[in-house]
Order: C-alpha cells, then sequence, then structure tokens
C-alpha cells in the first residue's frame, strides 16, 4: 500500500469499513473495531489520521505497531489474521493501516476478564453484538439446509412481518405470548433458513422479511 492509497482511504471519510485513530492510546478498546471488521464485512483500521481525515502522521509510529499488535495478540479470540502496512510520511511520523477481510472463523470476540463481546459494525460506529446476531454468525459459518415447521409463532410473526415490515425481538415476543428465548430461537431459525434478514442496531435489532 503506497502513501497516495492512504490518502485515498483517508479522504473517504470513516464508515462501514474505515475507521480513523490518532494514536493508539486505549488499544483494548481499539481492538474492538478489528472485531467489528472481521465479524462484518472488513475494514481497515488507520493510525495516525485525524477524525477529519487529515493524513497528519504519528511520532514513532513503530511504537504504536507494537501496542496493537501485542492487543490483537491478547485480547482478541479465535485469534485473528490481519495485513499491516506501515509508511513514514517523513524523518519523523508515520502511519499504520491494519486491513481486515472478513473472518471465516467469526465470531471473533474481545476477551474481557470472564466475559467474551463480539462487536459487529453499523454504519461508521462498532457496536456490541446481540446474542442473535452472535448466533447467527456462529452457525451461519458452517450453512446447511434448515428444517423448521411452519407453526402458529410463525404464522403470526408473517402476519406482523405483512402489516409493519419490521419487528422486534420484543415486540414478536409479546405478540406471539412466547418467552424471550423462544421468540429469539424462532428468529434465529428463519434468518438462518433465508426467511428473514437481521438489521443489528445499536439499541435494539430489527427483523424484516428476506425479497
Amino acid at each position: 500500500m503506497t502513501l497516495q492509497e492512504v490518502k485515498l482511504l483517508a479522504a473517504k471519510g470513516e464508515g462501514q469499513r474505515i475507521e480513523f485513530k490518532k494514536k493508539a492510546t486505549y488499544p483494548e478498546k481499539i481492538v474492538r473495531e478489528l472485531i467489528a471488521f472481521a465479524n462484518t464485512s472488513g475494514g481497515d483500521l488507520l493510525i495516525g489520521v485525524d477524525d477529519d481525515g487529515t493524513v497528519s502522521g504519528q511520532r514513532y509510529i513503530e511504537e504504536e505497531i507494537f501496542v496493537m499488535e501485542r492487543a490483537i495478540k491478547e485480547l482478541i479470540f479465535p485469534p485473528l489474521d490481519y495485513e499491516l502496512f506501515s509508511l513514514k510520511l517523513n524523518e519523523k511520523k508515520g502511519v499504520a493501516v491494519f486491513k481486515i477481510s472478513v473472518s471465516p472463523n467469526r465470531p471473533h470476540y474481545l476477551k474481557e476478564k470472564d466475559r467474551k463481546q463480539a462487536f459487529i459494525r453499523v454504519a461508521d460506529r462498532s457496536v456490541q453484538a446481540s446474542r442473535e446476531v452472535w448466533e447467527i454468525l456462529r452457525r451461519g459459518k458452517n450453512p446447511r439446509d434448515m428444517v423448521f415447521t411452519y407453526g402458529n409463532k410463525e404464522e403470526i410473526l408473517m402476519k406482523a412481518l405483512g402489516e409493519t415490515d419490521k419487528i422486534t425481538l420484543k415486540e414478536f415476543a409479546k405478540l406471539a405470548k412466547l418467552p424471550k428465548f423462544l421468540a429469539s430461537k424462532t428468529l434465529v431459525r428463519l434468518t438462518l433458513a433465508n426467511v428473514l434478514l437481521i438489521h443489528p442496531q445499536e439499541s435494539e435489532d430489527f427483523f424484516t422479511l428476506k425479497e
């Protein structure tokens, strides 16, 4: 990757597949962006780039890279593959690009004490994955024909989607008078069967019929 390519990337601004960081001050938070890229549609993390897209560089870029690589190794599971590009702007400053592809080993998660947190990319933000997204990522790695019975709860769901276009887990559970875990299993199963499409959100995911 050339410096010109880095500047072209930065000019696009932050979004679904691009994140800027001036420096690796809090690597334990920055790795969430890498996890989100790997779990969603891939992306590039640029270090040494301002929030407005200015490629200003960072002093001692090698130290920033060292800090990030250590965090990636220690905090992300399963291990994450990435490409790394380091470029000099001048004698003192440089930029680094961590290029992440959609991972065949997803979901990746952040190891924090006894907690496991997965993240996904929503627009220009990395948000914690819901239980449903986690399950869909996990089970979607080995796609197979999903067999499900079309019963009363599925009929209620389809009727509701015909009237409102979208539905949340909470709304479906209430409408079908189901425990939340059973409503969740139904929505996940129908998503994996390509009947529904999940739309991850920061607050609450919603589901639509797949066209």
